[in-house]
């Protein structure tokens, strides 16, 4: 657990004078012209915002959205700032702090998933996604904290709570969620506490607190980035993804993010799909281009920004057709036995390849260890789905095998099928609902639409992208395609924020109007 000791050496080690930097509701577009033409260093821009997280993360707002700081920041951004004076500049990234959620590992932290069971998971291991954005020339700041296990514990939970980090706190409403699981990257990053940050998503958990935080996300499609290293839920469905204040910048996250890993034989193919994700980016992308819309019931607020989204996509040129999902039964239940089979197999494997350090070797033992530290691991809610999970036959298990193959293929038909009956290159509809209150003794408040499951299921990617507020919350308009079209969302993302300019930035107030709407739980 942090202390007031962890803020005063944050302080000390971010000057008052680092925060003459300008970061707050800057891009990483923005910071990389500024790198780039000499006007600030990456040293100042890591020592601004240790200070922003200083100031407003563990004091002020207390938003408990950054779990640690890797205390080789200063030092890295150090030498890559002599990179660039040396001539030798890796990318746009160059220079530019992220932040990564703490389920993913980086080699100077613990990667605790926001459990007290992996307080000392020191692995001394780069994930291959963060080995790829050091080679990019990013600062690795910190971690983020996030809903404990990726919000896979409970059915009760609390998204944005764990034992290790505390309950991340919404921006825009400091008693709301931010959505799990990566509410501590959505959280941040709208606060600026870094201009870019790495989520992961089983099924909502990149889109739904970039929804909710006022940001851009993208759920890349299965394949396209390496899981290793990555404390896991489901091979089928988990994969990082790139979370920012705007579709450009997402876009540049991604690229450097995208590549093969022999350890994760689904990423085979991506190495050939490595391109300049940002390159081509236009306010004319719209233009002539069929959009499918669809129209999920939702609560009024809602419903009125996401008229004026289908109008802006409109003035952008945009052809929208309405469309309907078919009735899919069955599809809930069997992404459920996917999860907790997978979780048991694949969770233990995972904790078999960490140092022991008197940590937990399997999902058995992470049970017991929660049981033994119920007071502090299970204050709120319990663990029924690990319980459910260890219960699990193995892979081969045929009913598995059946719902895995059922759930995609039931999954891809929908979104294929809509595509090709509208003759669109995308979906739209609203991401999720607004902010609910988080509600320690009831957990979340699982009302209103969502658009992840589908695309989660499948393996498709999802964008979402700000729509702006609604009853002083933030809410999203998803962008959904079929395999290997991240680029095409990301142009129609553009292009719908180019006519919309709907991001809101925070206020950071206690309370919002009283909540009647809600949105269900993300992983």
């Amino acid at each position: 657990m942090r202390t007031l000791a962890w803020a005063i050496g944050l302080a000390a080690a971010a000057p008052a004078a680092a925060q003459s930097v300008p970061v707050e509701e800057r891009s990483a577009a923005t910071l990389a012209d500024a790198l780039a033409s000499g006007r600030t260093t990456a040293e100042a821009l890591t020592r601004a915002y240790l200070a922003r997280i200083a100031e407003i993360d563990r004091t002020g707002p207390t938003l408990r959205s950054v779990i640690a700081i890797n205390p080789d920041a200063v030092a890295q951004a150090r030498a890559l700032d002599a990179e660039r004076r040396a001539g030798r500049v890796r990318g746009p990234l160059h220079g530019l702090p992220v932040l990564i959620k703490d389920n993913i590992e980086t080699r100077e932290n613990a990667t605790t998933a926001g459990s007290l069971a992996l307080a000392d998971n020191r692995t001394g291991r780069d994930a291959p996604v963060v080995a790829r954005l050091r080679a990019a020339g990013a600062v690795i700041l910190g971690k983020t904290n996030l809903s404990e296990w990726a919000n896979i514990r409970s059915d009760s939970s609390m998204s944005g709570w764990s034992a290790v980090g505390g309950l991340v706190r919404n921006p825009y409403a400091l008693d709301r969620t931010s959505c799990g699981s990566s509410s501590g990257t959505g959280a941040a990053i709208a606060a600026s506490l870094a201009a870019i940050g790495v989520g992961t998503e089983t099924d909502g958990s990149v889109v739904c607190p970039s929804a909710m935080n006022g940001l851009v996300g993208l759920k890349p499609g299965i394949g396209l980035v390496s899981r290793t290293h990555v404390v896991p839920i489901s091979h089928s469905q988990d994969t990082p993804g790139p979370m920012g204040r705007s579709v450009r910048d997402v876009a540049l996250l991604l690229t450097a993010m995208v590549g093969s890993d022999p350890a994760d034989p689904v990423t085979a193919e991506a190495d050939g799909k490595r391109r300049d994700y940002a390159a081509g980016l236009s306010a004319d992308a719209l233009k002539g281009v069929r959009l499918a819309v669809l129209r999920p019931t939702m609560p009024p607020a809602l419903a009125e920004r996401y008229a004026a989204a289908l109008d802006r996509l409109r003035a952008a040129g945009a052809v929208l057709v309405e469309a309907k999902l078919p009735d899919l039964p069955g599809l809930g239940a069997n992404e459920l036995t996917v999860l907790k089979a997978e979780l048991k197999a694949d969770l233990n494997a995972y904790l078999a390849s960490v140092p022991a350090n008197g940590q937990p070797r399997t999902l058995a033992e992470v049970i017991a260890f929660n049981e033994r530290e119920a007071a502090r691991e299970m204050p709120f809610f319990g663990q029924e789905l690990f319980v459910a999970a260890q219960a699990m036959p193995g892979l081969d298990d045929p009913a598995y095998q059946r719902a895995r193959a059922d759930s995609q293929r039931q999954a891809a038909a929908a979104i294929d099928g809509v595509l090709r009956q509208a003759q669109a290159a995308a979906i739209v509809s609203p991401t999720y609902g607004l902010p609910w209150l988080s509600d320690p003794a009831n957990g979340d408040q699982f009302s209103g639409p969502s658009a992840s499951q589908l695309p989660a299921v499948s393996g498709y990617p999802h964008l979402t992208v700000p729509m702006g507020l609604a009853r002083g919350q933030p809410v999203g308009l998803s962008f959904i395609g079929t395999a290997d079209s991240e680029g095409t969302l990301l142009r129609a993302g553009y292009a719908y924020e180019a006519a919309a300019r709907a991001r809101v930035a925070p206020t950071y107030p206690a309370s919002a109007p009283a909540m009647l709407d809600g949105s269900v739980g993300a992983r």
